[in-house]
């Protein structure tokens, strides 16, 4: 390449030139409290009240913004039953469910490659240690 070469070359994505929808995907594995809703929701209907406490850390505003996310892609569905108070539940959609299994099979793998992760890490620091 000369140096008066200013042209960009294109450089295709996973997908070639489509955009198969992995970035959106990748968006919402990685927010973490998406994940963590979900795994949650992988264990049944539950009422916001119930999410909020079995999430440590969660803010109500942030598990507001995360079910509403969820909703609004088609992973988890929102029923409102009009008594008094309202009560509001959330479960998985059949899409949601599908992306569990994925998750669950992405912590199997992390659980099961830990170990050998640790001892690359720690050969790494020592090879490059300064």
């Amino acid at each position: 390449m000369s140096v008066t070469h200013t042209e960009v070359t294109p450089q295709e994505g996973p997908c070639g030139d489509d955009d198969c929808g992995i970035r959106d995907v990748l968006d919402r594995l990685g927010d973490k409290w998406s994940v963590l809703v979900v795994v949650e929701l992988a264990k049944g209907i539950r009422r916001f009240r119930e999410l909020e406490r079995a999430i440590p850390g969660i803010s109500q505003r942030m598990l507001t913004v995360t079910t509403r996310r969820l909703c609004r892609d088609g992973l988890v569905e929102r029923t409102v039953y009009p008594t008094i108070p309202p009560r509001t539940e959330y479960a998985l959609t059949a899409t949601g469910r599908s992306l569990a299994t994925v998750i669950t099979d992405l912590a199997d793998w992390s659980r099961i490659h830990k170990p050998a992760i640790a001892e690359a890490q720690e050969r790494w620091d020592a090879d490059h240690a300064e």
